[in-house]
């Protein structure tokens, strides 16, 4: 019988990236691993399943000593993407039909 070895060393870093990143920079900036592989990491803390129950903003990560900002996670994402500003701020701002609007321009 082998013993698995438990320290951060020997864990594959796609399997437990929590035991070798701190950040999602740290992800971005680890030149061993390919794109796909770090839009897995990122993609997997930004999961919903990490969220912060009483403060969603917020991933906490098993095997990290810290919560991780949804923002810099979904930023690291873009930048992975070639994508480094930030998007604007809101959405697009949506006009509600007013179905009697119509009727009264038919009229006019």
């Amino acid at each position: 019988m082998t013993k698995a070895g438990t320290n951060a060393g020997n864990l594959n870093p796609l399997f437990h990236p929590a035991a070798h990143y701190a950040s999602p920079e740290d992800v971005l900036n680890d030149p061993e691993l390919s794109a796909p592989e770090k839009r897995i990491i990122l993609s997997s803390w930004a999961s919903d399943m990490f969220a912060v129950e009483s403060f969603p903003a917020l991933r906490e990560v098993p095997g990290m000593s810290h919560a991780i900002r949804l923002a810099e996670i979904l930023a690291a994402l873009r930048r992975l993407d070639g994508e480094d500003d930030d998007p604007p701020p809101g959405g697009v701002p949506m006009r509600r039909r007013r179905p009697w609007a119509a009727a009264l321009r038919r009229s006019a």
